[in-house]
């Protein structure tokens, strides 16, 4: 047990580590803006092509996992992720220039989040491997914010080039913590690898773990659109009812909205894995469409006031994150793991990259952000893409299935040795 929760804490602190720039663009939206004179669709596609890339390398990269010892992949990426921070901080000038150096971080990023999962699950077993797995994908919350709050702070103190240039030493002591706390797995056995590589025919005819994946789809265009406007939406908010709230302070805060994500992705899944994953998602997901649609109103309000109510979407848009991806992995074969997040991260990280440029543009067409309706606008956006995991859920899901029924009796059982004890 003792060996287990190292391995989980290693590779919970190498995803925040290798994450550290991921939101560095995102922090400083508003400053980039005026510097390089950006529309809010090409911030939308600066934003967005990090998802984008993700999507182009995923596939193979956590398909890969089912034949390669995921923390190779990890190891190796990191470095991909360091050479994006830092490029960006030496040689970003513009639209171009900023859309290449965020694409390699996308592929950093999808050679290391989800490998990094499937590291965890190779290593793991037991009663408590549906908790640790949560843990990890809750972690990506941590690495969110601690890179919104890293970037703003060291960007007001010293520019942007340098904030860039510290994101990008992170993803180096990344590579260290995998090195020395995460052992090398046994590779996989001969009759494990029959498929093809890309053959992901399988995943897509299993119902009960596509309605998952589709869940998660929407969850992903809801989550990264809000990431990457909420800076802009703070912003907008204090300028117009004249807050004296510095840019700095506006990040901060923004970054601790992010870290809500962490216990409300936990907490989420310890709810579905009492009540049943499939009823309990779709209440998150139905609550999170109807605050989507509401929130850009928020703007209309004093800061303070859209600020505290920003707290409480952003707890929504995370309850059902952990429990999406745990209900993936507990339905599909042991040996389809692998292509099944594969599949997963795939769909879920095109949403990613649509939902930036759809808000964006819905920013561009109503008035550039300038105004109320303009956010009202870019979150109606966001509550048409989280209503379609409800549907997925209760068209593909049916009734319990049966690893939701191991979920609850194994929380009946802990629940009952905590009495005993």
């Amino acid at each position: 047990m003792g060996a287990e929760r190292t391995v989980v804490a290693a590779l919970r602190v190498a995803e925040v580590l290798a994450m550290a720039g991921t939101m560095s663009f995102q922090a400083l939206i508003p400053t980039f803006i005026e510097e390089w004179q950006l529309s809010h669709s090409e911030v939308g596609w600066i934003s967005g092509i990090t998802y984008g890339a993700y999507v182009a390398g995923v596939p193979i990269l956590v398909s890969l996992t089912d034949r390669l010892d995921a923390r190779r992949i990890v190891i190796a990426f990191s470095l991909l992720a360091a050479i994006s921070s830092i490029g960006f901080a030496w040689f970003a000038q513009g639209f171009w220039s900023a859309l290449a150096f965020r694409a390699l971080g996308g592929l950093a990023l999808g050679g290391t989040y989800m490998p990094g999962l499937k590291a965890l699950t190779d290593r793991v077993e037991g009663p408590y491997k549906t908790r640790y797995q949560s843990f990890y994908t809750a972690s990506f919350s941590v690495g969110s914010s601690v890179s919104l709050f890293m970037t703003g702070a060291l960007a007001e103190l010293y520019g942007w080039a340098t904030a860039f240039a510290v994101a990008g030493i992170a993803p180096l002591l990344a590579v260290v913590v995998l090195l020395r706390w995460v052992p090398p797995a046994a590779p996989a056995r001969r009759d494990e690898q029959h498929e093809a590589l890309l053959d992901f025919r399988p995943v897509l005819r299993q119902r009960e773990s596509m309605s998952y994946v589709l869940g998660y789809a929407a969850h992903c265009w809801e989550l990264f659109a809000f990431r990457t406007w909420l800076v802009a939406f703070m912003t907008f908010t204090a300028a117009a009812h004249a807050s004296a709230v510095a840019e700095s302070t506006i990040t901060t805060v923004a970054s601790l909205i992010l870290l809500l994500g962490l216990p409300a992705s936990v907490l989420g899944n310890e709810i579905a894995t009492r009540l049943g994953r499939r009823r309990v998602l779709i209440d998150f997901m139905l609550t999170s469409t109807v605050l989507a649609a509401l929130i850009g109103f928020a703007a209309a309000l004093p800061f303070w006031v859209m600020t505290a109510l920003l707290a409480v979407y952003g707890v929504t848009v995370m309850l059902d994150s952990a429990s999406l991806t745990v209900g993936a992995l507990g339905a599909a074969a042991p040996e389809r793991r692998g292509s099944t997040l594969a599949v997963h991260t795939t769909l879920g990280t095109t949403m990613a990259f649509l939902a930036p440029l759809a808000s964006g543009f819905a920013l561009d067409l109503t008035g550039g952000g300038a105004t109320v309706s303009s956010w009202v606008a870019c979150f109606l956006v966001l509550a048409a893409g989280i209503a379609f995991g409800p549907l997925a859920l209760w068209g593909l899901g049916g009734r319990r299935a049966p690893h939701e029924r191991r979920d609850v009796a194994r929380a009946s059982e802990h629940a009952a040795g905590r009495r005993d004890a």
